[in-house]
């Protein structure tokens, strides 16, 4: 894939950042240097090996359902005291801004 400026510029739209000509630049080349770094996974022999969406075994049996840690409850902390300061709540959660329409 190569990095050309309509790619930087629906990039630059999408974070909703203004770049300078020189951080286009910059950010193009770094882009490509980072595809670039990923074009060695093109030569792995990859013949007779599933396609895996977790880097892990997961079975069905109840022993590996997490396999990472063993869930346990822990105390939390007190609601009050975090919604102390919060800017813009109600009784039990913080208000945030609309951010995705």
């Amino acid at each position: 894939m190569q990095i050309d400026s309509n790619l930087i510029s629906y990039l630059e739209d999408l974070s909703n950042l203004a770049l300078s000509d020189n951080e286009k630049s910059r950010i193009a080349e770094d882009l490509q240097k980072i595809l670039n770094s990923f074009s060695c996974l093109n030569t792995l022999n990859t013949e007779g090996i599933p396609e895996c969406i977790q880097p892990f075994n997961v079975s069905t049996s109840q022993e590996n359902i997490n396999i990472n840690r063993i869930d346990e409850v822990l105390p939390s902390l007190d609601p009050e005291l975090v919604l102390k300061n919060a800017p813009v709540k109600n009784e039990e959660y913080f208000i945030a801004p609309k951010t995705v329409e």
